[in-house]
């Protein structure tokens, strides 16, 4: 992307991606703080329910639009069409399947149906806007993109504070996507300004039977949101509280997942550096364990945070949620060492991870719904650390024999 970039210098670039990577997961972490604060656990538990099933779209939609569009390459006016193509595909798939979600739902009595039919509402205004960031790393700009999500968490965390106490779950949904529009416009302006001269590429293009993004939804449904979905099946089916306390717990996490996710986008040209693949897998295992203990680090600080700290984090959502955090801390370590036997596996041998993935995620939605079952929302978060130890160690065997392999 050299041909086109006019930006900042590569060690620049990269700690304005990594600061924009951090201001979105401040942004979804005070979404849901506030969410707490300013509801019931009841509404809470509602909210996160709709939340959960937005973290899904969304992380369909990067998959299949986002990860595909980083991968292009050419000359600067086709690249700039395709970035162009991504936005308007994003904004009509995700206004065609938000009206579709209101129409299905407005007649539907009940807090979760009122907060998908807003979310069904706002769906093309959160979708298109968080996509944007993609376009501009392809432009080789994501100074562009910590704006425009700078300028996203400074209107949502003022406008979800000031909802008041009680807000029913449709009318939170609604404020946190509308708060949404003043950095959709931002970044399409700077899109537009950026891409002058871009070639007419069709958004239609993005459904062609080759399109990268395919592969890559796959991965994301077997390797992320099979366990999503299990938890808003156990909202709608069993129990929203658990889906309250579990994404309350989670978001307490919240900074980790910066990491994990820097070390997904950074890791393999990092990886590549070195010099052997016995080289790359003792230094993704060193990564892998210094993540694990600061996850084990972040579990002991929210063990000993007061009780009036937890409630002004998470309301009254705090009281569920704190009996979790054990399981939940014990999880994230073991997704730490998971994530860079993954990353390692993705270096060594890329066709690989989709096996693990597809697996393992099925195994661990098995031990979530067997959790709930044998010991309710605390036997469920268990049962996600278990299913992630289980992925981890599996990522990690099968690097290593693709290492024994290699040696051979």
């Amino acid at each position: 992307m050299s041909d086109i970039s006019e930006g900042p210098g590569p060690r620049r670039a990269t700690v304005a991606a990594i600061a924009d990577q951090g201001v979105a997961a401040l942004t979804n972490i005070a979404v849901v703080v506030c969410a707490a604060r300013q509801s019931t656990a009841a509404d809470f538990a509602s909210f996160a329910v709709v939340y959960t099933v937005f973290a899904l779209l969304l992380g369909a939609a990067t998959a299949y639009v986002g990860q595909a569009l980083v991968l292009r390459r050419g000359a600067a006016a086709e690249l700039h069409g395709h970035c162009r193509a991504s936005a308007l595909f994003t904004l009509g798939a995700s206004a065609a399947l938000g009206a579709t979600t209101a129409l299905v739902t407005v007649a539907i009595p009940g807090g979760i149906a009122d907060g998908l039919t807003a979310l069904g509402l706002v769906l093309p205004l959160v979708l298109t806007q968080d996509g944007l960031r993609y376009a501009f790393s392809v432009l080789g700009r994501p100074q562009l993109a910590l704006v425009t999500d700078l300028s996203r968490l400074a209107v949502a965390v003022p406008v979800l504070a000031l909802q008041p106490y009680g807000t029913e779950p449709g009318r939170m949904v609604l404020a946190w996507g509308l708060s949404s529009l003043p950095a959709l416009l931002l970044g399409a302006g700077l899109l537009l300004l950026h891409t002058r001269g871009a070639a007419a590429i069709h958004p239609r293009t993005l459904l062609d039977r080759r399109h990268l993004g395919r592969r890559f939804v796959v991965e994301f449904g077997v390797g992320n949101a099979a366990s999503q979905l299990a938890i808003v099946a156990l909202g709608l089916l069993a129990n929203p509280l658990a889906v309250g306390a579990l994404r309350g717990a989670t978001t307490l996490f919240g900074p980790l997942n910066v990491l994990f996710n820097a070390a997904t986008g950074f890791g393999p040209p990092l990886l590549g550096r070195y010099p052997s693949p016995h080289h790359q897998a003792r230094a993704a295992f060193t990564a892998g364990a210094t993540l694990a203990g600061v996850a084990a680090g972040w579990a002991l600080v929210l063990l000993v945070l007061p009780d009036a700290a937890g409630r002004a984090l998470l309301g009254d959502t705090w009281d569920a949620a704190v009996s979790l955090l054990p399981a939940t801390g014990t999880q994230y370590a073991v997704m730490a060492l998971g994530t860079c036997g993954l990353l390692l596996l993705r270096v060594l041998t890329p066709r690989a991870t989709l096996p693990v993935q597809l697996t393992f995620s099925l195994v661990s939605v098995a031990c979530l719904l067997i959790g709930y079952a044998a010991g309710g929302i605390l036997g469920a978060a268990w049962g996600l650390a278990a299913g992630s130890a289980m992925k981890a160690a599996a990522s990690w065997l099968r690097a290593g024999f693709e290492l024994r392999v290699t040696a051979q």
